[in-house]
């Protein structure tokens, strides 16, 4: 499981009502949204993207724009984090077993724990998928789940950004050593030098987010993603979008490509 990097993780945070109610999606199966959101053509995405992109700030971003509910795996992992295991589904047990080890949860775990949350993808509203497919196993299951169950995918966006500009993003990440808030020497900077806003807590640079640690991650993210890209590129879903400037701007640049009005 690959934790979220994005670099306007911060504007989720101060932009509480882009979350929409994702009960069924971070609880499991058994829990019911309360605003299911029913849409005449319900959009149905998936968001690509390399660390550093905003994948997760444009998901909330079009979730408010779409009416799409904004499914992520990492959120359901971190939900998962703070239940008793008496609450957790035989999928995300053994998830959250990986995850103690430092280990990989496998492709087919994902999956299980994705599919026994298949009446999100039958959300009245649509979705936009945050975090999953990463591999092509898990898109080839995705892609057969969602034609045995008569769902069609809309399209695949595929934010692009120039290598040297993630690794400007991300090394200029500051983390909160007490409560874990982010901020950005250039594009989010704290009050005080080195002190968070927050809490008072000092700010640090995470092993992962040093310029020779992003490098070693995109070269990862390239390897892994390539045959995604190719896979959905061949299927006529991929779109292409350039994920520059501003959260809005990325995603005006989003819609159209999608032909919102």
């Amino acid at each position: 499981m690959e934790r979220s990097c994005d670099y306007f993780d911060e504007y989720n945070a101060m932009n509480p009502e882009n979350k929409t109610d994702r009960a069924a999606w971070l609880q499991g199966p058994s829990a019911k949204c309360s605003k299911p959101g029913e849409v005449d053509s319900p959009w149905r995405l998936v968001l690509l993207g390399a660390p550093g992109v905003g994948k997760g700030t444009q998901a909330s971003l079009l979730s408010e724009r779409l009416g799409a509910c904004h499914l992520s795996t990492g959120d359901v992992f971190r939900a998962a984090g703070g239940r008793p295991d008496c609450e957790q589904t035989p999928a995300m047990l053994a998830a959250l077993e990986h995850m103690r080890h430092g280990e990989l949860v496998p492709d087919s775990t994902v999956w299980e724990m994705v599919r026994e949350r298949n009446g999100c993808l039958h959300c009245g509203g649509g979705f936009i998928l945050d975090g999953f497919p990463r591999t092509l196993s898990q898109a080839e299951a995705l892609r057969q789940h969602m034609a045995n169950e008569k769902l069609a995918l809309h399209a695949v966006v595929n934010y692009e950004l120039p290598l040297e500009e993630i690794v400007a993003r991300l090394s200029g990440r500051r983390t909160c050593k007490q409560c874990k808030a982010v901020f950005h020497i250039t594009g989010q900077p704290p009050k005080k030098q080195g002190v968070c806003d927050h809490c008072g807590g000092a700010l640090f640079q995470r092993e992962d987010d040093r310029p020779e640690s992003v490098q070693v991650r995109m070269e990862a993210y390239q390897k892994s993603t390539m045959p995604l890209i190719e896979f959905y590129s061949g299927l006529g879903l991929l779109m292409p979008v350039e994920a520059t400037g501003t959260p809005e701007e990325i995603c005006g640049r989003t819609v159209k490509a999608l032909g919102v009005s």
